[in-house]
Order: C-alpha cells, then sequence, then structure tokens
C-alpha cells in the first residue's frame, strides 16, 4: 500500500510539472495582453509610462524562463497571484467556490450510483429479457442527450411548468436537484452498461457455478459475490471520467448559475483573467490525479488479490 502511495506521488509530482509547465506556455501564447487588460479595467487613460511601470510590477519584463520559475515557485506555496479583475487572491477565490464545486459533484456521482446500480444489475439478473432491453434503451438515451440540452428541459418541466423545484442559484438542499440530476444522467448511463457488462462476466465464473450449486440465491450471490468484482472495471474508468465531471461541471454551473469553480472560470475566460485561468487549470489536473490515486487504493479493499499480487511482484 505504501508503496502504491509512494509512485502515484511520484507521478504526480510529474504530472502536475508537465501541466504547469504547459498552462503557463499556452497562457503566453493567447491573444491579449494582461497589463492591457488592468489598465482598461480601472478605466483610466493610460500613458506608455503606466503601462511600463505595470509591466514591472507583474514581472512581464523578464525572460519567460524567469517567469515561469518565479511562477512555479509561488505556485508550489499555494500563491496562485492575483486576479487581474478583481484584485483579490485567486487561492482566496478557489477557497470560496471550491466546495461548492465538489458539492455538485458528490451530488451528480449520489444520482449516478442510485441510477447504474440497480439498473446495471436487474439487466445482468435479466439478460435478454426486456428489462435488459429497456435498460439498453435507456442507457442510450442517457449517453446521447446532451448535458446543456437535458438541464433546460428540467428547468422547463420541474421549474417553470410544475414550480417543485427552483431554477438557479444554491441555498437548499433543492437547489441541488436538478443541477445533480442533469450531470449525473449521462454518467449514469454508461456506467450502467459498464456494470451490466462486468456482472456477466463475473457471473459466469466457477465460483459463481459453485455458489449456485450448494443453493445460494441469485440475488445474494449478485451482491456478495460478483457485485464487487464487476465494480473494478467500473472504477478503471471512473478514474478516467473525474476530467468529465469537472468539465460538465464548468456547463451545468453556467446554466443553473451554481456558485462553483466552473462559473468562476467561465468569467475568468471572457475577461481574460490568466492566473485564475492558470489556478483552475492545476487544481484540476491535481484533483484528477488525486481521484485516481484513491482508486488504486481502494482496488486492494474491493479485490485482496490484487494486493496478493503486488506483494508477490515486491
Amino acid at each position: 500500500m505504501l508503496t502504491i502511495i509512494k509512485e502515484r506521488l511520484m507521478q504526480l509530482g510529474i504530472v502536475l510539472f508537465l501541466l504547469s509547465l504547459l498552462t503557463f506556455t499556452l497562457m503566453k501564447l493567447a491573444p491579449g495582453d494582461p497589463v492591457f487588460i488592468i489598465l482598461k479595467a480601472d478605466e483610466v487613460a493610460a500613458t506608455t509610462a503606466d503601462e511600463e511601470a505595470l509591466r514591472q510590477e507583474l514581472g512581464l519584463h523578464q525572460p519567460l524562463f524567469i517567469q515561469y520559475t518565479d511562477w512555479l515557485y509561488r505556485l508550489v506555496q499555494l500563491d496562485f497571484g492575483t486576479s487581474l479583475i478583481n484584485g483579490k487572491p485567486v487561492w482566496e477565490n478557489m477557497t470560496e467556490r471550491l466546495p461548492v464545486t465538489l458539492e455538485l459533484a458528490a451530488g451528480s456521482l449520489f444520482v449516478m450510483l442510485v441510477i447504474s446500480i440497480p439498473l446495471g444489475m436487474l439487466a445482468a439478473k435479466y439478460e435478454g429479457k426486456w428489462l435488459d432491453h429497456v435498460s439498453g434503451i435507456l442507457a442510450l438515451l442517457g449517453a446521447s442527450i446532451p448535458a446543456f440540452w437535458l438541464g433546460l428541459m428540467l428547468i422547463y418541466g420541474f421549474s417553470y411548468r410544475l414550480g417543485w423545484l427552483p431554477t438557479m442559484g444554491m441555498g437548499s438542499a433543492a437547489h441541488l436537484i436538478l443541477p445533480s440530476i442533469t450531470l449525473g444522467s449521462g454518467l449514469a448511463a454508461i456506467y450502467a452498461r459498464l456494470l451490466r457488462a462486468g456482472l456477466l462476466e463475473v457471473l459466469a465464473q466457477e465460483y459463481i457455478r459453485t455458489a449456485r450449486a450448494r443453493g445460494v440465491g441469485e440475488w445474494r450471490i449478485m451482491y456478495k459475490h460478483a457485485l464487487r468484482a464487476a465494480l473494478i472495471p467500473v472504477m478503471t474508468v471512473f478514474g478516467s471520467s473525474a476530467g468529465s465531471i469537472l468539465a460538465g461541471s464548468v456547463i451545468i454551473e453556467t446554466l443553473f448559475s451554481w456558485p462553483g469553480l466552473g462559473e468562476m472560470v467561465i468569467d475568468a475566460i471572457f475577461n481574460r483573467d490568466y492566473p485564475v485561468i492558470q489556478a483552475y487549470v492545476m487544481i484540476s489536473g491535481c484533483l484528477i490525479v488525486m481521484v485516481n490515486l484513491l482508486i488504486d487504493l481502494c482496488y486492494t479493499w474491493i479485490d485482496p488479490r490484487i494486493r496478493y499480487r503486488k506483494g508477490e511482484m515486491m
């Protein structure tokens, strides 16, 4: 376990270094000058001397290598700089909005689990029957419908027509329902089919047939023996879906005026607030790598044989 953690932390460092280099390079290649953006935000007629003074203050007069190393040094200290628009420290903005985005991610994951696990198990249990076909159709629809269109339909149906749920913003738990369903439904469609495929493969194993021969009930076999083993490929794909959740939250937060990181980075892109964009990319990359680390650790809990094989290799 400790060896796995050490390996993944080393990978985390390498990935974040490469990500920081790529992010810094892309921000420098992006159109627009931060000096002009700041002076324009101040709405004061600026002279060439003002521009040069501000450029000196921001350190933009230095070579790119010096700018990158200085930014990387501050990055290690969690100093992402100052927003070009509101003048607040970027880290302060991030810490205010990150819990809100994580709340939406948790809600969408809950919706995904509530839909995908029963749907996948029913499809595997009744393979080839009408429940399996209905599950396949629902999964196809869920994977095909764009998230923004589904969100608009949910707003129209449950907020505008029925008036059951709030449309925008956050406050009570009711504000979380529609964004979570919008973001979690597409994921549920994918993972329901993955779980079905995994269960069918596990149910064909010899030890499952032995359990049936001993008279163990079918649903007990499904829950106690097959489900945990079938979750391994599902969790593998989920590690790569962490980025999709963060990317999807940008659209959903904008649609539902959810005050998280997604809404903040959209405003930053329109206003060319480069420090905020760089911080969002770095934090997103860190979260994705950490999710994959947690998934690797969960493998040994779901299937102890993985721990044994790794122990042999050591």
